[in-house]
């Protein structure tokens, strides 16, 4: 448990490192593009990161699956909480640039917060699987630019954000909430989808 929680958590300080290049490009694409060194390197290096794990409960459907998914969620916090409060402190213009973002999130209406974590979570699925399944970084490459222009929400990152910008409240917990919830509904998405095409291919074979 151990080991998988410090997994976790050093996915966290990978996106740490993301969230920190996107705050500080006042050019979003080139942001975009550079915070895909997070996921790139977290999937190099095999740490646990939560919305990269999430989408393959479906095929796993075991408790040991789930609590290795809630172990990465947990460390996935503690990473970003402590880089975000670290990176507030040590970089204050980072910090009120994350301020800024976040006033922004927590303006949104529950429905769109929520409609937004779940295509972040399909991008995220399709970035990991492709990487795994066909050993190429081109998916990461192309879906963390995607969903961070078209505006959808990542809960790691966001997480990572709310610590830099030093905003806690109920409002910031509930909007991080349905973003995790979000996430996963859109990480399992395609993976459900598949499995039902598969069965209906076995049905009619």
């Amino acid at each position: 448990m151990l080991k998988k929680l410090c997994s976790g958590i050093a996915a966290g300080v990978c996106i740490c490192l993301g969230g920190s290049v996107f705050l500080a490009c006042e050019n979003r694409i080139v942001g975009a593009v550079l915070f895909s060194v997070a996921l790139l390197c977290i999937c190099l290096k095999g740490y646990a990161l939560f919305t990269g794990k999430v989408g393959y409960v479906p095929e796993a459907h075991d408790q040991e699956s789930v609590s290795v998914l809630l172990l990465a969620l947990l460390g996935n916090a503690i990473g970003t909480v402590a880089g975000g409060y670290l990176i507030r402190a040590a970089l204050p213009n980072l910090g009120a640039a994350a301020e800024t973002i976040c006033l922004a999130k927590l303006n949104q209406v529950w429905w769109a917060t929520l409609v937004r974590g779940c295509f972040c979570g399909v991008l995220m699925y399709l970035a990991v699987s492709t990487y795994r399944d066909n050993k190429t970084p081109l998916g990461i490459l192309f879906c963390i630019p995607v969903f961070i222009l078209s505006g959808f929400e990542h809960s790691i990152a966001d997480i990572f954000y709310f610590a830099a910008s030093g905003i806690v409240s109920l409002p910031a917990f509930g909007f991080l909430w349905l973003v995790i919830i979000g996430n996963a509904i859109g990480g399992m998405l395609l993976p459900l989808l598949n499995g039902l095409w598969k069965k209906g291919e076995t049905t009619h074979a």
